[in-house]
């Protein structure tokens, strides 16, 4: 089983923002990160979990995947499948917002067997604080 704790930060909505992943395997974690100057706190959130998902060579071993974004979480277990079948269009007719990272993430996923996890933020738990970390640092790199 492979971990992943994902956030995303955003200084202003839009604004600089970044991307933290902390992926754990057999007791070695990896930790990856990384920023935009002009973007918003969701794609961030997608962005972390779109990376997290590209370093993982191995597409038979089951992912946890762990986020704090009930966007995230939505939108891979309940609206992903509705936005699809109506043609990248949401309950209100209208496009789906960060169509292209969701297209890309509903790609990626399809390769893995994935259990999607909520998580409270900063409530504590290591490993999102670790994430949330992660974010920031991505954040310091673009401002």
């Amino acid at each position: 089983m492979i971990k992943i704790y994902t956030d995303g930060a955003c200084k202003g909505n839009p604004g600089p923002g970044g991307w933290g992943a902390l992926i754990i395997y057999d007791g070695v974690a990896k930790e990856i990160y990384g920023g935009e100057k002009d973007t918003t706190n969701n794609r961030m959130e997608l962005s972390a979990v779109i990376e997290a998902l590209k370093v993982i060579d191995n597409k038979m071993c089951p992912l946890s995947i762990y986020t704090d974004s009930t966007y995230v979480l939505k939108g891979m277990s309940e609206w992903l499948k509705g936005w699809k079948s109506n043609n990248w269009k949401s309950s209100n007719k209208k496009s789906v917002k960060n169509k292209d990272l969701w297209v890309i993430l509903d790609s990626l996923a399809t390769t893995h067997k994935i259990k999607w996890v909520w998580v409270k933020g900063h409530s504590g738990h290591p490993e999102n604080d670790r994430a949330d970390f992660l974010a920031n640092m991505g954040v310091g790199e673009v401002i």
